[in-house]
């Protein structure tokens, strides 16, 4: 049997969610296995949306909930197969699962289509993850229309569907101590991570020996996969911004941009650095390095309680216009800059996304039209970036420099915590980690 962890968090998210529903029903499947090649799977991950009221990592599982006076909760998943477990490995099966997990109920998964249409029946609300996957918009379709079928029997459908999502969405954007426990070791691990990329950095390797870097310190550390595929991108490569290839050589005099983070338990951390393969920034390189770190800095001291969605993105475009100015990169006053958009030449994307089991976790950035209140609780990233690719209107000592300094932040109720603060980040600490004796 997997070790175990506390369930009371995922029992007390399930009652909020019933909570909120008020009535009808919940369906909420997890994700499908996906085949890679031939009889080859790629590696099982769980639907995010399940496992944050489930706590349960096995494939062919779903997770019903019905809402009112009695109110359930109930788990379909795959029956004890010790056959099957000398192949694939440990299966709690449903009675295992129903006492270990805290369900109500716990029913095999060949039963879920014949079960769905008694357990819909009279429900005045279906809640199911809409448009999420055609096969189960189907499945659920079928099965109201069975019920349809048994009106004059006295029994009625669900005359109202609704997105399960937009309940959960607003349940994940705040997240509790047990995810921010692991947010936090998942934070270590990455700032780890980085700091083992930059020692190992040397003048002629490629750019997938420092993934393997990456990859070895997360596996190391109980976090077999990352939450995302590696950016680990070289001098020009760095000017795109989601390059994935590492393939190439790195070169002495050219910066190396790093985007990774580990997933631990379900949760993602993301973490970007840039620095010098050589270990020493040269004075342009150094120069624009300063810019986003200003940039950062502004932004992160924005992502406070009270502020909206969008401040600490403003705060670092103002540092990020006033440094391309003083590079003569753009021309005129920030504002002027800000309003005809000439950054967007070196600095195209926004500033941050939320995180917590998504790298680019859920959850609105706007109400009606107003950006959002950030409110304790939340965690983002914070990423401004400059992208300098060769152009008629840029020094040449600028060209193919690209820049991003990622860091994830929680807001708390005093401020924020900065959750990635021991990855190197300033010139001198970068310098220092590279120092070769």
């Amino acid at each position: 049997m997997p070790p175990m962890t506390d369930i009371n968090p995922y029992l007390e998210r399930r009652q909020r969610l019933l909570n909120k529903m008020r009535q009808g029903i919940a369906i909420i499947p997890t994700a499908p296995e996906a085949t890679r090649n031939a009889d080859t799977h790629y590696d099982y991950r769980f639907d995010s949306h399940f496992y944050y009221l489930s706590n349960f990592t096995e494939p062919e599982s779903v997770l019903v909930l019905l809402a009112g006076e009695n109110p359930q909760s109930i788990l379909f998943c795959r029956e004890k197969n010790p056959e099957k477990e000398i192949w694939d490995g440990f299966r709690f099966g449903f009675d295992a699962a129903r006492e270990t997990f805290g369900f109500d109920a716990a029913y095999p998964i060949e039963q879920l289509d014949e079960k769905l249409i008694e357990l819909i029946g009279n429900q005045p609300i279906l809640y199911y993850p809409i448009g999420a996957n055609a096969d189960w918009d189907s499945r659920i379709i079928k099965s109201r229309e069975a019920v349809k079928a048994k009106a004059r029997t006295g029994i009625h459908a669900p005359s109202e569907i609704r997105d399960v999502r937009e309940l959960l969405n607003e349940m994940r954007l705040l997240k509790d101590t047990h995810e921010l426990n692991i947010m936090r070791r998942a934070a270590k691990i990455s700032c780890e991570a980085h700091r083992r990329a930059m020692r190992s950095t040397r003048p002629e390797m490629f750019e997938y020996e420092i993934e393997a870097e990456l990859l070895h310190e997360f596996c190391s550390h109980g976090a077999r996969n990352p939450a995302y595929t590696s950016i680990v991108a070289g001098g020009a490569n760095a000017c795109t911004l989601h390059y994935v290839g590492n393939r190439a050589r790195l070169n002495g005099g050219e910066l190396l941009l790093i985007d990774a983070g580990c997933e631990l338990d379900g949760y993602a951390s993301d973490i970007t650095r840039t620095f010098p393969v050589n270990g020493k920034f040269n004075p342009a390189q150094k120069d624009i390095y300063e810019i986003v770190l200003a940039a950062q800095a502004a932004a992160i001291n924005a992502a406070i309680p009270g502020n909206t969605w969008n401040m600490p993105h403003d705060a670092a475009l103002r540092e990020l216009a006033r440094g391309f100015i003083d590079l003569k990169l753009c021309h005129g006053s920030v504002e002027a800059v800000i309003e005809t958009e000439s950054y967007k030449q070196f600095y195209m994307h926004r500033t941050g996304h939320w995180l917590g089991m998504d790298v680019h976790d859920v959850g609105e950035y706007k109400i009606g039209e107003q950006w959002r209140p950030l409110q304790a609780g939340m965690t983002l990233t914070v990423e401004p970036g400059c992208y300098i690719r060769p152009g008629d209107n840029v020094p040449r000592e600028l060209w193919n420099i690209g820049i991003r300094i990622e860091d994830d932040v929680l807001v708390t109720a005093q401020g924020n915590e900065v959750l990635t603060l021991t990855a190197p980040k300033t010139v001198n600490e970068i310098e220092e980690v590279m120092r070769h004796e």
